[in-house]
């Protein structure tokens, strides 16, 4: 994978960008129509669905914290809430999501937010040599091995995908 340039970029390239981590970008036309944003990238993208991954934004216990699942799937939010130490897990409000982040809907990505969350990375990410995730906006992955989002993320790794 070579490494690409952020000029002009999104926080999430940027971030890729300044750590040095190599990555490669994938842009494609979002049709806004489109029913799954996960789903259209696979799609458009010609990768399989088990290597693109959404971000979704959840309250665990009062408290913010992302995960990273297929987007052939779903979030287990008793997963997620026991993978953090936490009680109970509900999907977060999409505007705090997008207020917290920085990213709209369907654009969040998990890195280069702008107020760091905590996050998990379901374990099925590490099956794949790379993985795919939003680059901060519509129509705009990037591409990258697992362990550097681990990385440059904090990212616990657990089951909390479920197909």
């Amino acid at each position: 994978m070579a490494k690409k340039k952020a000029a002009g970029g999104t926080p999430a390239t940027v971030a890729l960008t300044a750590a040095g981590t190599s990555f490669t970008m994938h842009a494609y036309e979002h049709d806004p129509a489109s029913p799954s944003y996960g789903e259209e990238a696979a799609q458009a993208l010609g990768v399989s669905p088990d290597r693109v991954f959404k971000t979704l934004v959840a309250d665990v216990d009062g408290e913010l914290t992302v995960a990273v699942v297929p987007v052939a799937g779903s979030l287990d939010l008793k997963a997620l809430a026991a993978a953090v130490g936490g009680k109970r897990a509900a999907m977060a409000d999409p505007a705090a999501a997008e207020r917290t982040t920085g990213y709209v809907r369907g654009g969040i990505s998990p890195l280069g937010q702008r107020k760091r969350l905590r996050t998990v990375l379901d374990s099925s990410a590490s099956a794949h040599a790379t993985i795919c995730v939003s680059a901060g906006r519509r129509g705009l992955e990037v591409e990258l091995a697992p362990s550097d989002l681990v990385a440059l993320t904090g990212a616990v790794v657990a089951a909390v995908g479920r197909a």
